[in-house]
């Protein structure tokens, strides 16, 4: 490719991400519902469950499709995704914009609002990573962390702007989500493409196609050696990874047809019994290296996330899937019950702090908070994203220390809430868990590109957010009940609690022992991936 043609591609690539990372601020607005919901409760006379329902109906919009939205994106490319995630958030605020200026609405209907823009917003994000991970295929770290830096961005950049423009004003907040949410979305369509390198590839003929399927024969292949393989890559799978060729010799593929050992246009991969066999390495960097081979060899610290490629039945018997599923739900089901209350946290200790505080006042602290979440959610996913690296390369541990130490900056956030009756001292939970939240999503991606391979990240990063549907569920509607149980309700069918920490203190309590439990089944996890890393260098070495 001549100089020119490579400056015209950089800046086009410059171009779409720009346009993934404005179109992501755009993605992450459930993590606002905090700034609103109490004021919309208020008005609509909804009891804490109720709020937390509708809250939580965003999140299940988030999460629970996430696997089938990644095979669409995978398939059809990210485009259309993202007019399909600009509509839907459009059409899911705006009718909750109406329903607070009514005073008035089913709360099934609002749900169903609420799903559509969790909805709108994992369609239009997927696309956004997808486009990001394949316009920088040796940058792929630092390509995905601005969309994921920005979506945890989101809630902060929402709520400024509400302070700002419409202090007070939860109807104008609602309607500024619903227009603001669109037009970042469809705005950045025009500029959301693939870019592709435009190098020459020599014809292969059919025939020729055929003989490169990776032999399922044992070979003994050293580097350097006259029969170590050469990258090969057909026009059709240009600018996709290579599937692995480390899969064991009598292994049967539980996903193809008879008779179609490898057929990437149906998703098809040859698959090990044992489909852990084919993770790599926990040394290898997330960000592979210009020049780098794209078919693996025997050695497990070699290959990196674009040698592997294990999705559907095969990710489903991978035990370090499994690890890192119970460890998604666990810990986002945590950040995601601070997240949807800590406006009632805050509205709880204020109004038993001070019984004179004003409405305008709470929606001013809840808008803080939910700031701050966003604030500390960003800096967690850029440092989990460059804390990973650094554990890799430079300590060659596993980027699961990461979760590690998520786990433990949650515990702390929730030892805070079981003590802090101070309302100016809120922020050493809403801090905290923000950041907690942001290490957790900022590198998770990181795992499941590095042990199950980019080609299916969509879909299987989709099948992993699935793990929260389950776990917020539980989390958000146990604080809800203990909400109510020690909320009165006033002559005009309002509800309040009074009695500060005590509205919701034992809910921390379930959290707390929850997190512990996820310390301990990471620190398990850990364990799991050192043990079978030894054993596949015995392995090697018996072989030698």
């Amino acid at each position: 490719m001549h100089q020119d043609q490579q400056q015209r591609l950089f800046q086009a690539r410059i171009i779409a991400s720009v346009a993934a990372t404005t179109l992501s601020l755009a993605c992450g607005t459930n993590y606002v519902y905090s700034a609103w919901a109490p004021q919309f409760a208020e008005r609509l006379k909804l009891s804490s469950t109720e709020s937390n329902l509708i809250g939580l109906a965003g999140n299940l919009g988030m999460y629970t499709l996430g696997m089938p939205i990644g095979i669409f994106v995978d398939h059809r490319g990210p485009r259309p995704a993202v007019l399909g995630g600009a509509i839907f958030m459009l059409f899911g605020y705006f009718p909750l914009h109406q329903a607070y200026h009514r005073g008035s609405g089913s709360v099934m209907l609002m749900c169903l609002f609420s799903y559509m823009t969790g909805l709108g917003g994992c369609m239009a994000f997927a696309a956004a990573v997808k486009t990001s991970a394949l316009n920088w295929p040796n940058h792929r770290g630092t390509a995905t962390a601005f969309p994921l830096a920005a979506f945890g961005l989101s809630a902060f950049f929402f709520s400024f702007l509400g302070a700002v423009f419409f202090p007070g004003d939860p109807s104008a907040f609602l309607e500024l989500l619903a227009w603001g949410t669109f037009g970042l979305t469809f705005g950045s369509f025009f500029f959301l493409k693939v870019h592709h390198d435009q190098a020459e590839y020599e014809a292969v003929p059919a025939s020729d196609e055929t003989q490169s399927i990776p032999s399922t024969e044992p070979q003994e292949i050293r580097p350097g050696s006259s029969d170590e393989p050469k990258p090969f890559r057909s026009s059709r799978a240009e600018n996709e990874p290579a599937s692995s060729s480390t899969a064991d010799a009598d292994a049967p593929d539980p996903t193809a047809s008879p008779g179609i050992p490898y057929a990437p246009e149906f998703g098809l991969v040859v698959a090990p019994e044992n489909p852990e066999d084919l993770e790599v390495g926990e040394t290898s960097p997330l960000i592979s290296r210009p020049g780098q081979p794209l078919v693996a060899n025997n050695d497990i610290n070699s290959g990196g996330p674009h040698h592997v490629d294990i999705r559907g039945l095969a990710l489903v018997r991978s035990v370090s899937f499994w690890h890192l599923f119970v460890i998604m739900a666990i810990l986002a089901g945590v950040g995601l019950m601070t997240i949807n209350n800590i406006g009632n946290d805050a509205k709880a200790l204020w109004k038993h702090y001070d019984k004179n505080v004003t409405d305008e006042f709470l929606v001013h602290r809840q808008q803080m908070h939910v700031s701050t979440l966003s604030i500390c959610s960003f800096l967690g996913r850029l440092l989990s994203g460059v804390g990973s690296d650094f554990l890799v390369n430079k300590l060659h541990a596993s980027r699961l220390w990461c979760l590690v130490v998520a786990c433990a900056v949650f515990i702390f956030a929730q030892l805070c809430a079981l003590n802090i009756e101070n309302p100016q001292l809120l922020g050493l939970v809403s801090g905290p868990s923000g950041l907690a939240y942001g290490f957790l999503f900022g590198v998770s991606p990181s795992l499941v590109a590095e042990m199950f391979g980019v080609r299916g990240l969509s879909q299987n990063w989709g099948f992993l957010t699935m793990a929260p549907v389950i776990s917020s569920n539980i989390f958000n509607i146990f604080y809800g009940k203990i909400y109510d149980k020690h909320s009165v309700v006033g002559p005009d069918g309002e509800r309040f609690c009074s009695v500060g920490l005590e509205c919701y203190r034992s809910a921390y309590w379930v959290t707390l022992i929850s997190c512990c439990a996820g310390t301990g089944i990471t620190l398990w996890a850990i364990r799991h991936r050192h043990n079978k890393h030894l054993r596949a260098m015995d392995k090697g070495d018996e072989e030698d």
